[in-house]
């Protein structure tokens, strides 16, 4: 269902009262007070913090906007997008829509246009019963966090997940949503039934497999290019009370990746599973993303082994009280088929939210020590598991020789969980890797700290082009129109065919950079 516009004379002159706005505010725009004077939309735009609305997660770019919107509602980012449409090719302005800012290359940007608040959206998550099903409806700013604590209320959760749980619903769906769980659930735009989305028309739009599919398939890993989610219908299940939490070392990577792919077929298996790749010394474990309490395992497992890579499997086991007898009998069997160095394994018990937030407690203690908002240069590819052992020869032990600067993780997921009607671009195979690579760069390093890790991720995708790897970026950062015709492949022309239907503009989204406002073919 579609919301109708208004009458086009009151959209121009809206859209020209929105110019004078932005033109005529104060210079010292971080310090600005609001347009308490202004209409009711404009009233909703601020002009404080621009600096910090100019940044992200990457910490790279620094794109400061015009403004920042903090809207209440799906109307008034339609509003918003409906005058800046209305204002025409001839301006430069554009939207982004922002949750947490957790983007790396400055794809929630919006260099002197508008930035949408996702969280300033007041909407409380709902249960929802349709289908034989049940649902929670969560704002698209809504963080996975506070929606899990919400859910777990009725006893229920989502069933996939991201690694780090502080990022907003409309922001992992807009890429694809991917953690140890995505092997048996699919990503989480495999989890969703239904959005509400404001097109870059301006328009407010259901959508869902059944109607308005089109759009729901475009938005969904859509990388925000086709409209701004103000509201997600996200599948739930039971929730647990515990996991299994378990970790392995292996100095061997044929039998690593034998064993991952073996795990991810078995219909009796853990419920998470990720595998990373490490440098053979003290403490690598002890990361900022996980580590065990009370002690790391490579300290307590007395590992005697001259390989300089080893190789981690992460694995969970999901369990209530009553269940217990019954799961550690799962664990045991799965454990007895894995070729892993037996003095390597370490487990342990802990509750259910604090297995998925376990890297906020990380989190809690590098900004601690100001290690948190440091440079991101992250590289993250969906590697085709035929050619893992080509890339792995190719990257490990030679490009990357030190991984103290962030976890390497490589793990498989299957192509049958992800749906490819989305716009998510992924390997033609059965099985892939995701393979991250996890730098942060200390200050200690400076920029030629970064300069290096960037190299590093130039390598990396040389590696690829030389051995016709063909990989694919996940949270993909490309600057020509030519790299993204080769990312979406055979998909470009209906990329193209969305875009025009959607956001013909290219008001939406601009710091993704594969479309400039106005320019689209």
């Amino acid at each position: 269902m579609k919301s109708p516009p208004p009458p086009l004379g009151l959209l121009r002159l809206a859209a020209a009262a929105l110019l004078a706005v932005l033109a005529l505010r104060a210079p010292d725009s971080d310090r600005g007070a609001p347009l308490r004077a202004a209409p009711p939309l404009l009233r909703r735009l601020s002009f404080r913090r621009l600096a910090a609305a100019g940044q992200d997660f990457g910490l790279r770019l620094r794109r400061p906007p015009a403004a920042i919107l903090r809207p209440q509602s799906a109307a008034d980012v339609a509003a918003a997008v409906r005058l800046v449409f209305a204002v025409g090719r001839g301006s430069t302005l554009t939207v982004a829509a922002r949750g947490g800012g957790h983007s790396l290359h400055g794809q929630s940007l919006a260099p002197g246009g508008i930035v949408v608040s996702m969280a300033s959206l007041q909407r409380p998550p709902a249960i929802v019963y349709a289908e034989g099903e049940i649902f929670v409806d969560a704002s698209g700013g809504e963080r996975w966090i506070d929606l899990l604590r919400e859910t777990l209320k009725h006893g229920l959760a989502p069933r996939s997940w991201t690694d780090y749980l502080h990022l907003t619903v409309g922001g992992t769906l807009s890429n694809a949503g991917l953690s140890g769980q995505a092997f048996r659930h699919g990503p989480q735009i495999s989890n969703v039934r239904e959005l509400e989305v404001v097109t870059g028309r301006g328009e407010v739009v259901n959508c869902s497999d059944k109607e308005n599919d089109d759009l729901f398939f475009a938005v969904l890993g859509g990388l925000g290019q086709f409209g701004i989610i103000t509201r997600a219908r996200i599948v739930l299940e039971p929730a647990p009370k515990m996991v299994r939490w378990i970790r392995v070392l292996y100095d061997d990577f044929t039998t690593f990746i034998r064993d991952q792919e073996m795990l991810i077929s078995l219909e009796k298996t853990f419920d998470y599973i990720e595998g990373f790749v490490m440098i053979n010394r003290s403490g690598i474990l002890n990361s900022w993303r996980s580590s065990f309490n009370p002690q790391d395992p490579i300290g307590s497992a007395q590992l005697n082994t001259d390989r300089k890579i080893l190789f981690c499997l992460e694995m969970a086991k999901n369990y209530d009280l009553w269940t217990l007898q019954e799961a550690q009998k799962e664990v045991d069997e799965v454990l007895s088929r894995l070729g892993y160095l037996p003095s390597t394994l370490f487990q342990t018990d802990v509750t259910y939210v604090d297995f998925l937030d376990r890297v906020h407690a990380s989190e809690k203690k590098l900004r601690a020590q100001g290690l948190w908002e440091i440079p991101h240069p992250w590289l993250n590819l969906f590697v085709p598991a035929s050619r893992i052992h080509d890339f792995a020869a190719g990257v490990f032990g030679r490009i990357l020789t030190d991984s103290s600067s962030g976890p390497i993780l490589l793990y498989p997921v299957n192509k049958s969980k992800w749906d490819n009607r989305s716009s998510a671009v992924i390997p033609d195979e059965q099985v892939f890797y995701l393979v991250g690579f996890l730098h942060a760069v200390l200050p200690s390093e400076g920029e030629g700290g970064l300069k290096k890790a960037l190299e590093n991720n130039d390598r990396v995708l040389e590696v690829c082009r030389r051995e016709g790897i063909k990989a694919k970026q996940y949270l993909p950062h490309y600057t020509g129109k030519s790299e993204w015709m080769e990312h979406f492949g055979e998909r470009w022309e209906t990329l193209l065919r969305r875009k025009l239907a959607y956001d013909p503009m290219a008001i939406l989204a601009p710091g993704q950079r594969i479309f400039q406002k106005g320019k689209v073919p």
